[in-house]
């Protein structure tokens, strides 16, 4: 159930990896953890690399309760972006999901990486320690299951939901058709 007319829209308060301006937009409701959305990241990558200038993607959080590492992982990447914009939050989406297939997700590693990217390290670890952004994430899982997202991944294209890690050529079947 949901009705995608309710997905919130892109604003300020999301990152975008890609052309701001493309006429294509992804909203990916993912958990850092779950082994789905890692097995999607390449999928995810193609279309930006293939689609480069028309595709763009908004990364939301629906981390899943029963994935302990997974509400954590969300707030890093959130801790990123204030520190270091869509850039490093997207680094540190890279990262978090490396760390996801190498099996060594924890709050210790996302301390790590946050120095690795050259963030200032007190107010990253600070932002982490404090769940910042804690009532970000629910607001958008909330977002997400108001629009039909029941599991993860759940990726919008311009509105219309695609659930689960589906091939790329399922993707490119429904973008070439918007464009």
């Amino acid at each position: 159930s949901g009705n995608p007319s309710a997905l919130p829209p892109v604003s300020k308060d999301d990152y975008v990896r890609g052309d701001a301006n493309a006429p294509v937009t992804l909203i990916e409701y993912s958990d850092f953890e779950c082994p789905f959305c890692l097995r999607h990241l390449p999928t995810v990558d193609k279309i930006l690399q293939d689609y480069k200038g028309k595709v763009r993607l908004i990364y939301r959080h629906f981390p899943l309760n029963f994935h302990p590492q997974a509400q954590k992982a969300a707030e890093a990447y959130e801790c990123a972006g204030e520190l270091g914009g869509a850039e490093k939050a997207y680094l540190m989406h890279d990262k978090i999901f490396d760390a996801n297939a190498g099996g060594a997700m924890s709050v210790d590693k996302w301390k790590s990486i946050a120095k690795e990217l050259k963030l200032n390290t007190k107010k990253f670890d600070e932002c982490l320690d404090t769940s910042k952004y804690a009532t970000k994430i629910r607001q958008q899982m909330a977002g997400g299951s108001a629009a039909g997202v029941s599991g993860t991944p759940a990726t919008f294209v311009n509105g219309q939901l695609i659930s689960g890690a589906v091939p790329y050529e399922q993707f490119k079947a429904i973008i070439d058709g918007m464009l």
